[in-house]
């Protein structure tokens, strides 16, 4: 290694130093809410899989909110926080969904193909928004993958009210459409992007963990 190479090496910064990064953290909460509604997704406590849900989108979207708001980050801080962020979507939104399917469904078989399509359809959209980015720097193509999560944990108030057999073709059919959605050249706003949005969205999460909440104790 040349003096160059080592002074390049010294410059760059460690890996965990970014954990410290406040928007970084709301990434990694997130991250966190998401492993939470596939661990309860898989011991079938759907309930608490919900709330897991919901939580992941809402520190989602804080950590744009944050990151914008602060001042002294480089170039180098956005770009890190920009990836670490289309990588945990994966798994929040794409991940999270297809396990609950399978879970659902008791892992028939047949649900893989659900499965499937749910977590190919978020991995091309997120590489399609990861090369083109936003059109006309306001909207999305295809339904943003954040939705997925919202929509479901809606959707799934309907569970009580079904039979399981009956629900568990509402889910695979809600899926099948949000799949579909997100491929497509549907132009949709920024939600995130905007404050009264997260304030919605925080009213949104509070309630959807009240209801959730009560239907997981009584």
């Amino acid at each position: 290694m040349n003096n160059n190479e080592a002074a390049l090496q010294n410059a760059q910064p460690t890996i965990l130093s970014y954990v410290k990064d406040l928007p970084n953290m709301c990434s990694l909460a997130g991250l966190a809410c998401t492993i939470l509604a596939i661990y309860f997704s898989i011991t079938g406590v759907f309930y608490a899989a919900m709330i897991g849900m919901v939580w992941a989108v809402a520190f989602d979207w804080a950590d744009g909110l944050v990151a914008r708001r602060m001042k002294g980050r480089t170039g180098d801080d956005s770009r890190f926080g920009g990836t670490l962020d289309v990588l945990i979507d994966i798994v929040s939104y794409g991940v999270t969904p297809a396990v609950l399917l399978l879970s659902y469904g008791q892992f028939a078989p047949i649900y893989l193909i659900g499965a499937f399509v749910m977590l190919a359809a978020s991995a091309l959209r997120l590489s399609y928004f990861v090369t083109y980015g936003l059109g006309d720097g306001s909207k999305y193509t295809g339904l943003a993958l954040d939705n997925n999560s919202l929509i479901l944990v809606l959707i799934f108030l309907l569970e009580s009210v079904f039979s399981q057999g009956i629900f568990s073709v509402v889910l695979y059919v809600s899926c099948l459409g949000l799949a579909v959605l997100n491929v497509s050249t549907l132009k949709t706003p920024k939600f995130s992007g905007n404050t009264i949005n997260v304030y919605l969205l925080a009213a949104y999460t509070l309630m959807i963990s009240g209801i959730y909440g009560w239907k997981l104790f009584s």
